[in-house]
């Protein structure tokens, strides 16, 4: 639905045919006498507790149902999400395809069918989270687990852990099954712009022992809680601005990656765990840790960038095991192609 904004001229040039929320023209016709800036303000406000409300209500359902009932259901409404959302569908086709030139239109357009079926499954397995029981079964029960000495060895060097991480599988699980096996346990996370939803969903995150930390603290929250020896998850594969990333290949193209995870553990001689939570057919969880790495310490700018590059190689070989369960509606590579710039470092 359209709203058409007038501009205050007298006899404007032109009209705005900007999109806008059907919720936001109703509220136009209540707030038509108040000053702009104070709509604006109401107008977010009552967008925020819809939002917050909407969530409370589908959390009250999907806690109450059977658990593979809720993740069958939040798969239909992930394909309906991507129905919906013709932009991010048509973004997570053309991410795909130039990833993998070498599938069909016909099988890419399955694939991403498929990748907004999981996350809408994982979206309403995340509202879930704290419905698992510290000290039952449940972690043999839903977690299929791999690597566990390699995550204890990590522990034992007694400097924390770095774990190297992306927007694959279910990596918010990971905030129930590592407090469950006894690690110290924080992850980093930007804050949601809805500051209801962002305390509901962090309550959530932190239901098990795991803490939240703020990404937008920066890296003296990560050292401080990496000196206390606990382990801190980063994911790596979004798109950070430079300064303060790389450019490095990602699937075949060149994307900003954020050095500071890089820059970390080079300087402290952190070991780094990659670790990537995904989903099984039967609804369970594989949990798979790699062995901890050590990255070649200096400040050679040149040396920064093969680690980034490193730590990038590792994400994109496990997405590539399921290309189904990497987050593809994602803008990740902005990377001007004619220019991909490899040197843009910041220490």
């Amino acid at each position: 639905m359209f709203a058409v904004k007038r501009e205050t001229r007298a006899f404007p040039d032109r009209w705005d045919f900007t999109p806008r929320p059907v919720w936001a023209i109703v509220l136009s016709l209540f707030f038509v006498s108040i000053p702009e800036r104070h709509r604006v303000k109401r107008s977010r406000a009552l967008q925020f507790q819809l939002e917050y409300i909407a969530l409370l209500v589908m959390a009250a359902v999907v806690r109450h149902l059977p658990r593979t009932f809720v993740l069958w259901g939040g798969q239909c409404l992930g394909r309906l999400a991507g129905w919906v959302q013709p932009a991010r569908h048509r973004l997570a086709r053309h991410n795909m395809q130039r990833a993998f030139p070498e599938m069909s239109s016909a099988e890419v357009a399955r694939n991403v069918s498929r990748v907004f079926a999981h996350f809408g499954a994982s979206s309403v397995d995340m509202l879930r989270l704290d419905r698992f029981r510290p000290g039952s079964d449940d972690l043999q029960r839903y977690f299929d687990l791999s690597g566990i000495d390699h995550i204890r060895r990590a522990y034992g060097y007694d400097r924390g852990v770095l774990f190297l991480t992306g927007h694959l599988g279910v990596w918010e699980a990971g905030n129930f099954a590592m407090p469950e096996l006894g690690f110290p346990f924080d992850v980093v996370a930007k804050p949601m712009k809805n500051p209801r939803v962002d305390t509901y969903v962090t309550r959530l995150r932190e239901s098990h022992g795991a803490r939240v930390l703020d990404s937008k603290k920066g890296a003296r929250r990560i050292l401080k809680s990496l000196q206390q020896g606990r382990g801190v998850a980063i994911l790596l594969d979004q798109h950070i601005r430079p300064p303060g990333s790389v450019a490095v290949d990602f699937f075949g193209r060149k994307a900003y990656t954020t050095t500071a995870i890089t820059n970390m553990a080079m300087k402290f001689q952190i070991p780094v765990v990659p670790i990537f939570i995904t989903r099984l057919p039967d609804f369970r969880y594989r949990l798979s840790a790699e062995a901890p790495m050590f990255l070649e310490n200096g400040a050679d700018s040149d040396l920064i960038h093969r680690n980034t590059q490193l730590l990038t190689d590792r994400i994109e070989a496990a997405a590539r095991r399921d290309v189904t369960q990497w987050f593809w509606m994602h803008k990740r590579w902005r990377v001007p192609e004619e220019k991909a710039p490899d040197d843009t470092i910041s220490a």
